[in-house]
């Protein structure tokens, strides 16, 4: 795999919508009922505007150059201003390859060079033991409601800690 992780662009739209309905529909199915994925990922993919959310959020994506297109999009993040994670999602053939992880140094990099104290998330039961593995802990579990569909999902917060310019060598 030759795995770059860079910026979102708006021009990723397209392939953010279909990377983030996938998902939802393969992997978050293990977790959540047929009813509940349909209502998180509809059929129709312009039920957000993916072009839109990535100039009011800080978007990054993974691309693996070493496939046939050479620059599909296997997975993607984005951090609001105030340190919320909005989405992370990764293709479900790049789970449990350390893919989540190289997206979220990148994510928390970026917290910390716009000096922010700490991050949230609204996990889902699927991606919970991810944010735990990445230092996050539970403040509660909450029922959302999602296109007429209830969730269980957790909020979770992680503190920041910069490192003190001293001990960079």
């Amino acid at each position: 795999m030759a795995i770059v992780i860079r910026p979102g662009l708006p021009s990723d739209a397209a392939a953010i919508a279909r990377l983030f309905h996938d998902t939802v529909r393969e992997i978050n199915s293990l977790d959540y009922s047929l009813q509940q994925v349909k209502a998180w990922a509809p059929d129709d993919l312009s039920f957000c505007n993916w072009a839109e959310r990535s100039q009011t959020r800080w978007t990054i994506v993974a691309e693996d150059r070493s496939t046939p297109d050479r620059d599909l999009i296997v997975g993607f993040c984005e951090l609001e201003p105030d340190g919320h994670i909005d989405c992370f999602y990764c293709h479900k053939n790049y789970q449990r390859c350390g893919l989540g992880r190289q997206l979220y140094q990148a994510l928390e990099t970026e917290a910390l060079d716009r000096s922010l104290q700490q991050l949230q998330v609204e996990s889902s039961i699927t991606a919970r033991p991810f944010f735990e593995a990445m230092g996050f802990v539970m403040l509660s579990s909450q029922t959302v409601s999602v296109r007429g569909e209830s969730f269980v999902n957790y909020k979770m917060v992680k503190a920041l800690s910069p490192i003190p310019k001293s001990s960079i060598t």
